[in-house]
Protein backbone atom coordinates (compact mmCIF):
# COMPACT_ATOMS: atom_id res chain seq x y z
CA UNK A 1 0.00 0.00 0.00
CA UNK A 2 2.47 2.28 0.76
CA UNK A 3 4.38 1.49 -2.23
CA UNK A 4 1.60 2.68 -4.27
CA UNK A 5 0.90 5.62 -2.27
CA UNK A 6 4.55 6.56 -3.05
CA UNK A 7 4.01 5.82 -7.07
CA UNK A 8 1.44 7.48 -7.22
CA UNK A 9 3.15 10.54 -5.41
CA UNK A 10 6.20 10.24 -7.67
CA UNK A 11 3.97 10.75 -11.22
CA UNK A 12 2.02 13.04 -9.64
CA UNK A 13 5.07 15.35 -9.17
CA UNK A 14 6.30 14.06 -12.62
CA UNK A 15 3.10 15.62 -14.31
CA UNK A 16 3.24 18.45 -12.84
CA UNK A 17 6.84 19.03 -13.53
CA UNK A 18 5.66 18.02 -17.50
CA UNK A 19 2.87 20.55 -17.69
CA UNK A 20 5.08 23.49 -16.42
CA UNK A 21 6.91 23.02 -19.69
CA UNK A 22 5.82 22.28 -23.23
CA UNK A 23 7.36 22.70 -26.58
CA UNK A 24 5.24 23.35 -29.56
CA UNK A 25 5.92 21.99 -33.22
CA UNK A 26 4.03 24.24 -35.25
CA UNK A 27 4.41 26.00 -38.98
CA UNK A 28 2.44 26.64 -42.79
CA UNK A 29 2.26 25.33 -46.18
CA UNK A 30 1.14 27.48 -49.14
CA UNK A 31 1.39 27.27 -52.27
CA UNK A 32 -0.19 28.58 -55.03
CA UNK A 33 -0.31 29.23 -59.12
CA UNK A 34 1.10 32.62 -60.00
CA UNK A 35 1.34 34.80 -62.72
CA UNK A 36 2.85 38.30 -63.19
CA UNK A 37 3.15 41.07 -66.69
CA UNK A 38 5.78 39.31 -68.95
CA UNK A 39 6.41 36.63 -66.51
CA UNK A 40 5.04 32.78 -66.89
CA UNK A 41 2.73 31.26 -65.27
CA UNK A 42 4.56 29.74 -62.01
CA UNK A 43 4.22 27.67 -58.62
CA UNK A 44 4.43 30.29 -55.73
CA UNK A 45 3.34 31.45 -52.54
CA UNK A 46 1.67 34.18 -50.44
CA UNK A 47 3.36 33.44 -47.14
CA UNK A 48 5.95 32.61 -45.83
CA UNK A 49 6.51 28.66 -45.58
CA UNK A 50 7.95 27.91 -42.09
CA UNK A 51 8.63 25.09 -39.38
CA UNK A 52 8.89 26.28 -36.05
CA UNK A 53 9.76 24.94 -32.34
CA UNK A 54 8.68 27.49 -29.62
CA UNK A 55 8.42 26.61 -25.67
CA UNK A 56 7.86 28.07 -22.20
CA UNK A 57 8.96 26.80 -19.02
CA UNK A 58 7.68 28.02 -15.37
CA UNK A 59 9.81 29.04 -13.00
CA UNK A 60 7.70 30.15 -10.39
CA UNK A 61 6.90 33.16 -9.08
CA UNK A 62 5.40 34.46 -12.41
CA UNK A 63 8.43 33.98 -14.06
CA UNK A 64 8.74 31.81 -17.17
CA UNK A 65 11.23 30.85 -19.54
CA UNK A 66 10.68 31.40 -23.49
CA UNK A 67 12.59 30.50 -26.93
CA UNK A 68 11.25 30.28 -30.57
CA UNK A 69 13.20 29.06 -33.58
CA UNK A 70 12.02 29.28 -37.15
CA UNK A 71 13.12 27.94 -40.25
CA UNK A 72 11.73 29.10 -43.98
CA UNK A 73 11.65 26.96 -46.54
CA UNK A 74 10.30 26.98 -50.45
CA UNK A 75 7.40 24.57 -50.86
CA UNK A 76 7.30 23.84 -54.58
CA UNK A 77 11.73 23.18 -54.16
CA UNK A 78 11.68 22.34 -50.28
CA UNK A 79 14.87 24.45 -49.99
CA UNK A 80 15.64 26.98 -47.47
CA UNK A 81 13.99 30.29 -48.22
CA UNK A 82 15.81 32.26 -51.03
CA UNK A 83 18.87 29.68 -50.99
CA UNK A 84 21.25 32.18 -49.04
CA UNK A 85 19.10 32.96 -45.83
CA UNK A 86 19.87 31.67 -42.24
CA UNK A 87 18.80 28.70 -41.36
CA UNK A 88 16.86 29.99 -38.63
CA UNK A 89 15.52 33.10 -40.94
CA UNK A 90 12.19 33.70 -39.56
CA UNK A 91 13.31 33.67 -35.46
CA UNK A 92 15.67 32.16 -33.28
CA UNK A 93 15.66 33.90 -29.60
CA UNK A 94 15.29 33.28 -26.06
CA UNK A 95 14.32 34.99 -23.28
CA UNK A 96 12.05 35.66 -19.78
CA UNK A 97 8.62 36.78 -19.10
CA UNK A 98 7.34 38.32 -16.02
CA UNK A 99 5.76 41.07 -14.53
CA UNK A 100 8.18 43.24 -16.13
CA UNK A 101 7.13 42.50 -19.55
CA UNK A 102 9.19 40.02 -22.25
CA UNK A 103 12.99 40.50 -22.79
CA UNK A 104 14.65 38.01 -25.30
CA UNK A 105 18.02 38.19 -27.26
CA UNK A 106 18.88 36.36 -30.77
CA UNK A 107 17.33 37.70 -34.29
CA UNK A 108 13.70 38.67 -35.06
CA UNK A 109 11.30 41.43 -36.09
CA UNK A 110 11.92 44.87 -35.11
CA UNK A 111 9.80 46.85 -32.66
CA UNK A 112 8.61 49.04 -36.02
CA UNK A 113 8.19 45.99 -38.35
CA UNK A 114 6.52 43.38 -35.73
CA UNK A 115 4.20 46.28 -34.49
CA UNK A 116 2.78 47.63 -38.65
CA UNK A 117 1.40 44.28 -40.01
CA UNK A 118 -1.76 44.66 -37.76
CA UNK A 119 -2.55 47.99 -40.23
CA UNK A 120 -1.70 46.46 -43.52
CA UNK A 121 -4.96 44.53 -45.30
CA UNK A 122 -2.95 41.47 -45.55
CA UNK A 123 -1.38 41.25 -42.36
CA UNK A 124 2.30 41.49 -43.31
CA UNK A 125 1.97 38.19 -45.98
CA UNK A 126 5.08 38.97 -48.62
CA UNK A 127 2.80 38.51 -51.51
CA UNK A 128 3.17 41.15 -54.22
CA UNK A 129 -0.54 41.95 -53.79
CA UNK A 130 0.31 43.02 -50.24
CA UNK A 131 2.10 46.40 -49.62
CA UNK A 132 4.18 45.33 -45.70
CA UNK A 133 7.44 44.32 -48.08
CA UNK A 134 7.40 47.79 -50.01
CA UNK A 135 5.24 50.51 -49.09
CA UNK A 136 4.55 49.95 -45.72
CA UNK A 137 8.51 50.37 -45.11
CA UNK A 138 9.04 52.99 -47.73
CA UNK A 139 10.94 51.18 -49.73
CA UNK A 140 13.81 50.69 -47.21
CA UNK A 141 16.23 50.99 -50.55
CA UNK A 142 18.98 53.07 -51.18
CA UNK A 143 20.32 54.85 -54.32
CA UNK A 144 22.03 52.05 -55.81
CA UNK A 145 19.45 49.43 -55.09
CA UNK A 146 21.79 47.39 -52.39
CA UNK A 147 19.75 47.00 -49.15
CA UNK A 148 19.78 49.15 -46.37
CA UNK A 149 16.84 48.05 -44.23
CA UNK A 150 16.83 46.97 -40.82
CA UNK A 151 20.22 44.63 -41.07
CA UNK A 152 22.08 46.25 -43.99
CA UNK A 153 25.71 44.85 -42.87
CA UNK A 154 24.28 41.33 -42.46
CA UNK A 155 25.04 38.57 -45.40
CA UNK A 156 23.71 39.07 -48.70
CA UNK A 157 20.24 37.84 -49.48
CA UNK A 158 18.95 38.14 -45.81
CA UNK A 159 15.77 39.59 -44.98
CA UNK A 160 15.34 43.06 -44.32
CA UNK A 161 12.70 43.70 -41.57
CA UNK A 162 14.58 41.81 -38.91
CA UNK A 163 18.12 42.54 -36.15
CA UNK A 164 20.28 39.70 -35.58
CA UNK A 165 22.64 40.44 -32.53
CA UNK A 166 19.87 41.91 -30.86
CA UNK A 167 17.66 42.60 -27.50
CA UNK A 168 14.51 42.59 -27.55
CA UNK A 169 11.94 44.19 -25.14
CA UNK A 170 7.70 44.26 -24.62
CA UNK A 171 6.28 45.58 -21.67
CA UNK A 172 3.17 44.25 -20.16
CA UNK A 173 0.06 46.33 -21.67
CA UNK A 174 -1.48 48.95 -19.33
CA UNK A 175 -5.02 49.83 -19.87
CA UNK A 176 -4.09 48.35 -23.98
CA UNK A 177 -1.12 50.56 -24.42
CA UNK A 178 1.93 48.91 -24.96
CA UNK A 179 5.76 49.65 -24.80
CA UNK A 180 8.19 47.92 -27.86
CA UNK A 181 11.73 48.30 -28.10
CA UNK A 182 14.71 46.37 -29.86
CA UNK A 183 18.56 47.28 -29.94
CA UNK A 184 20.76 45.85 -32.22
CA UNK A 185 24.91 45.13 -31.66
CA UNK A 186 27.35 46.30 -34.58
CA UNK A 187 28.08 42.17 -35.29
CA UNK A 188 28.00 40.89 -38.87
CA UNK A 189 29.42 38.33 -40.30
CA UNK A 190 31.53 40.79 -43.45
CA UNK A 191 29.56 39.15 -46.23
CA UNK A 192 28.40 42.64 -47.87
CA UNK A 193 31.32 44.60 -49.34
CA UNK A 194 30.34 47.97 -49.01
CA UNK A 195 26.79 49.77 -48.51
CA UNK A 196 27.35 52.85 -50.68
CA UNK A 197 30.01 54.72 -52.55
CA UNK A 198 31.06 54.53 -56.32
CA UNK A 199 33.80 55.91 -58.67
CA UNK A 200 31.24 58.19 -59.76
CA UNK A 201 29.59 59.77 -55.88
CA UNK A 202 33.32 59.08 -54.13
CA UNK A 203 32.08 61.72 -50.93
CA UNK A 204 29.26 59.32 -50.28
CA UNK A 205 30.05 57.25 -46.89
CA UNK A 206 32.31 54.37 -47.13
CA UNK A 207 31.29 50.96 -45.20
CA UNK A 208 33.51 48.21 -45.90
CA UNK A 209 33.47 44.50 -44.70
CA UNK A 210 33.10 43.88 -41.20
CA UNK A 211 31.59 45.99 -37.99
CA UNK A 212 31.86 49.16 -40.06
CA UNK A 213 28.16 50.53 -39.73
CA UNK A 214 28.58 54.22 -38.09
CA UNK A 215 25.51 53.68 -35.29
CA UNK A 216 23.90 51.37 -32.87
CA UNK A 217 20.45 49.92 -34.54
CA UNK A 218 17.48 50.60 -32.43
CA UNK A 219 13.69 50.09 -33.51
CA UNK A 220 11.07 51.39 -30.77
CA UNK A 221 7.06 51.23 -31.03
CA UNK A 222 3.95 51.98 -28.96
CA UNK A 223 0.89 50.17 -29.88
CA UNK A 224 -2.81 51.14 -28.70
CA UNK A 225 -5.63 48.37 -28.61
CA UNK A 226 -8.87 48.79 -26.55
CA UNK A 227 -12.07 47.32 -28.74
CA UNK A 228 -12.69 48.49 -31.89
CA UNK A 229 -9.88 51.18 -32.11
CA UNK A 230 -6.03 50.33 -32.40
CA UNK A 231 -2.95 52.21 -33.42
CA UNK A 232 0.66 52.35 -33.82
CA UNK A 233 3.81 55.04 -33.74
CA UNK A 234 7.51 53.83 -34.76
CA UNK A 235 11.12 55.00 -35.32
CA UNK A 236 13.54 53.08 -36.51
CA UNK A 237 17.22 53.74 -37.24
CA UNK A 238 19.67 51.24 -38.93
CA UNK A 239 23.34 50.54 -38.72
CA UNK A 240 24.32 53.22 -41.74
CA UNK A 241 21.43 55.41 -40.16
CA UNK A 242 18.72 55.31 -42.48
CA UNK A 243 15.79 56.28 -40.60
CA UNK A 244 12.20 55.60 -40.81
CA UNK A 245 9.13 56.85 -39.40
CA UNK A 246 5.42 55.15 -39.52
CA UNK A 247 1.80 55.64 -37.90
CA UNK A 248 -1.10 53.75 -38.86
CA UNK A 249 -4.63 53.42 -36.94
CA UNK A 250 -7.42 50.91 -37.57
CA UNK A 251 -11.25 51.08 -36.41
CA UNK A 252 -13.73 48.43 -36.51
CA UNK A 253 -17.39 49.97 -36.97
CA UNK A 254 -19.32 46.79 -37.38
CA UNK A 255 -18.62 42.86 -36.35
CA UNK A 256 -16.77 41.78 -39.38
CA UNK A 257 -15.27 44.96 -40.72
CA UNK A 258 -11.76 46.27 -40.46
CA UNK A 259 -10.59 49.98 -41.64
CA UNK A 260 -6.99 50.74 -41.70
CA UNK A 261 -4.14 53.23 -42.95
CA UNK A 262 -0.69 54.12 -42.26
CA UNK A 263 1.93 56.92 -43.26
CA UNK A 264 5.31 56.40 -43.30
CA UNK A 265 8.68 58.30 -43.99
CA UNK A 266 12.18 57.02 -44.58
CA UNK A 267 15.62 59.40 -44.25
CA UNK A 268 18.44 58.33 -45.98
CA UNK A 269 20.43 61.45 -45.68
CA UNK A 270 23.20 60.13 -43.82
CA UNK A 271 24.01 57.97 -47.32
CA UNK A 272 22.41 59.66 -50.20
CA UNK A 273 23.39 63.81 -51.06
CA UNK A 274 19.85 64.30 -53.35
CA UNK A 275 16.69 62.74 -53.01
CA UNK A 276 17.26 61.16 -49.71
CA UNK A 277 13.63 61.06 -48.39
CA UNK A 278 10.72 58.68 -49.16
CA UNK A 279 6.97 58.53 -48.19
CA UNK A 280 4.60 56.03 -48.09
CA UNK A 281 0.63 55.60 -47.38
CA UNK A 282 -1.87 53.00 -47.62
CA UNK A 283 -5.12 52.65 -47.19
CA UNK A 284 -7.23 49.03 -46.44
CA UNK A 285 -9.95 47.22 -45.62
CA UNK A 286 -11.33 43.48 -44.23
CA UNK A 287 -14.41 42.35 -44.34
CA UNK A 288 -15.54 38.71 -43.02
CA UNK A 289 -18.92 37.54 -43.66
CA UNK A 290 -19.16 33.46 -42.96
CA UNK A 291 -16.36 31.81 -44.12
CA UNK A 292 -15.81 34.34 -46.22
CA UNK A 293 -12.86 37.34 -46.34
CA UNK A 294 -12.08 39.94 -48.71
CA UNK A 295 -9.01 42.33 -48.57
CA UNK A 296 -9.47 45.73 -50.36
CA UNK A 297 -5.58 48.10 -50.51
CA UNK A 298 -4.30 51.07 -52.24
CA UNK A 299 -1.20 52.97 -51.28
CA UNK A 300 1.48 55.04 -53.51
CA UNK A 301 5.02 55.69 -52.79
CA UNK A 302 7.21 58.27 -53.60
CA UNK A 303 11.06 58.73 -53.51
CA UNK A 304 11.57 62.35 -53.90
CA UNK A 305 13.04 63.32 -57.56
CA UNK A 306 12.31 59.98 -58.15
CA UNK A 307 9.16 58.42 -59.53
CA UNK A 308 5.73 57.57 -57.64
CA UNK A 309 4.76 54.13 -57.53
CA UNK A 310 0.44 53.62 -57.25
CA UNK A 311 -0.45 50.23 -56.46
CA UNK A 312 -4.18 48.77 -55.76
CA UNK A 313 -4.81 44.96 -54.61
CA UNK A 314 -7.88 42.65 -53.65
CA UNK A 315 -7.88 39.33 -52.42
CA UNK A 316 -10.36 36.80 -51.16
CA UNK A 317 -9.78 34.13 -48.65
CA UNK A 318 -12.61 31.26 -47.70
CA UNK A 319 -12.05 28.64 -44.66
CA UNK A 320 -12.49 25.25 -45.05
CA UNK A 321 -11.54 24.31 -41.66
CA UNK A 322 -10.14 26.17 -38.85
CA UNK A 323 -6.43 25.37 -40.30
CA UNK A 324 -7.08 25.28 -43.80
CA UNK A 325 -8.35 28.37 -46.42
CA UNK A 326 -8.30 29.18 -50.07
CA UNK A 327 -7.39 32.05 -51.76
CA UNK A 328 -7.54 34.47 -54.91
CA UNK A 329 -5.67 37.89 -55.23
CA UNK A 330 -4.85 40.37 -58.03
CA UNK A 331 -3.09 43.71 -57.60
CA UNK A 332 -1.97 46.40 -60.36
CA UNK A 333 1.38 48.43 -59.76
CA UNK A 334 2.40 51.46 -61.74
CA UNK A 335 5.16 53.65 -62.21
CA UNK A 336 4.32 57.01 -62.68
CA UNK A 337 7.19 58.30 -64.73
CA UNK A 338 7.39 55.53 -67.54
CA UNK A 339 4.32 55.45 -69.71
CA UNK A 340 3.12 51.59 -70.16
CA UNK A 341 5.14 50.63 -67.01
CA UNK A 342 2.15 48.47 -65.39
CA UNK A 343 2.69 45.00 -63.55
CA UNK A 344 -0.29 42.99 -63.18
CA UNK A 345 -0.33 40.01 -60.84
CA UNK A 346 -2.42 37.05 -60.26
CA UNK A 347 -2.37 34.45 -57.30
CA UNK A 348 -4.60 31.02 -56.41
CA UNK A 349 -3.74 28.95 -53.77
CA UNK A 350 -3.58 27.19 -50.69
CA UNK A 351 -2.70 28.02 -47.30
CA UNK A 352 -2.15 25.32 -44.62
CA UNK A 353 -1.47 26.03 -40.70
CA UNK A 354 -0.45 23.35 -38.18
Amino acid sequence: MKKSLVALALMGAFSAAYAQSSVTIYGTVDAGVTKKTDTTTAIGKRDNNKLGFKGVEDLGSGLKALFQLEIRYEPDTGTLESGTRPLFQGESRVGLQGDFGTVRLGRGLTALQASNTAFEPWSGLPTPAGFQTDLQVAGYTTAYGIKSGSDPLGPAGNSANRFSNALFYNSPVFSGFQLNATVGTKENNGNLAAIQGTSLNPLLPQYAIGANGSAVPYSLSGTFNNGPLAAMAAYERNAIETKLWSIAAAVTPMPGLKLMGSYQKQDQGHTKLTNPDTKAWILGANYTVGAGKFLLGYGQKTPDGVEKTKQASAGYEYSLSTRTYVYGELSQRKNSLVAGDSVKYYGLGIHHNF
